[in-house]
């Protein structure tokens, strides 16, 4: 990557934003970010990291209609997953062929078909980082970095190969000196699961509840997660999804599938514990009365625990409630 290397941010809410202000905020950096969406944001914007520590930065600001005449070296694609689809339609005609795109989005849906529309390399990223919007008044202006994870990125089929690996592994570079520990990987679709589970087990809860990443540590929740673990684990193994650090091993049967209980379960309060005193993205959208990501997160768990016969009614439940919330604000608004 060199100095003339342009990041769009589409789709600049919380975690787009934060990433974006990350690449941008280091003098020394190569890269030059834009945030494009809906409207245009100020060009003034403050992060404030996990320490503590306010820090504000100068970057180009645009719309999807008014897009910046340079084009991108690469295209963050952070929308929320339900309207990925539409925002990459209408981004695609003014892109260059070949353009890198980069894939932020919960769950595992459109993934798999923007891989394979999109006229260039695609990388799929997934990330534990937690950020959010502080309130309605400082929301185009300030964004909180509010805990701390890991970055996963790697392409999930396998057009252009080598250029997918190198962007890859430069991408994770990059995102590495801005603060942001991130690493390559070549089992990304494995990766995208393993998050869906994080996300299943943490975004319902909190969003219902009102409640911090953290409070789910703390009773009535804890044994609410505990038990939407206890589900996720199921469907997973049927699908053939291990949590990390688990997979290929050999035992009995009984051993395997207590071993991959106690790995989802560290991996899910490892989350919890990173991202504290984060409000989940599920959260956000609730309080914002806009629509969320449970179709995304949920969707699929349902969609494998239908096609294997397994019971789900933890998961079930969450999902109806995230429904009728939704059909509800939709008649509020009308």
């Amino acid at each position: 990557m060199t100095r003339q290397d342009t990041h769009w941010i589409v789709g600049p809410g919380a975690l787009g934003r934060m990433i974006g202000l990350r690449l941008a905020i280091r003098p020394e950096s190569a890269i030059s970010v834009a945030l494009i969406g809906r409207r245009r944001l100020p060009v003034e914007q403050t992060l404030v990291t996990p320490q503590g520590a306010t820090l504000s930065v100068q970057v180009a600001t645009a719309t999807l209609e008014a897009l910046p005449t340079k084009p991108p070296a690469v295209v963050h694609l952070t929308t929320k997953a339900y309207v990925a689809e539409a925002v990459h339609a209408a981004l695609a005609p003014h892109l260059p062929p070949g353009t890198p795109l980069v894939l932020w989005q919960n769950g595992f849906g459109c993934q798999p078909r923007l891989s394979r529309r999109h006229a260039g390399p695609v990388l799929c990223a997934t990330t534990t980082e937690g950020a959010y919007l502080e309130d309605r008044v400082a929301s185009e202006t300030r964004v909180i970095h509010a805990g701390q994870g890991e970055t996963l990125i790697g392409a999930l089929d396998g057009g252009y190969p080598a250029l997918a690996d190198t962007l890859a592994g430069e991408l994770a570079t990059a995102l590495s000196a801005a603060g942001l520990s991130a690493r390559a990987v070549t089992d990304i679709r494995q990766r995208l699961w393993q998050k869906l589970a994080v996300n299943a087990a943490i975004n319902p809860l909190v969003a219902r509840f009102g409640i911090r990443n953290g409070q789910l540590r703390e009773r009535p929740f804890r044994p609410m997660v505990e038990a939407i673990i206890a589900e996720v684990a199921t469907i997973l193994a049927a699908e053939g999804i291990d949590p990390p650090g688990t997979e290929g091993n050999v035992g009995a049967e009984a051993d395997q599938r207590q071993e991959a209980l106690a790995g989802w379960r560290n991996l899910v309060w490892r989350v919890v514990e990173g991202t504290a005193g984060n409000r989940a993205s599920m959260l956000q959208d609730v309080l914002a009365k806009r629509p969320t990501e449970h179709e995304a997160i949920l969707g699929p768990l349902l969609a494998a625990a239908r096609s294997h016969h397994l019971e789900a009614p933890r998961l079930i439940e969450l999902a109806n409630w995230l429904k009728a919330r939704e059909l509800a604000v939709a008649g509020d608004c009308c």
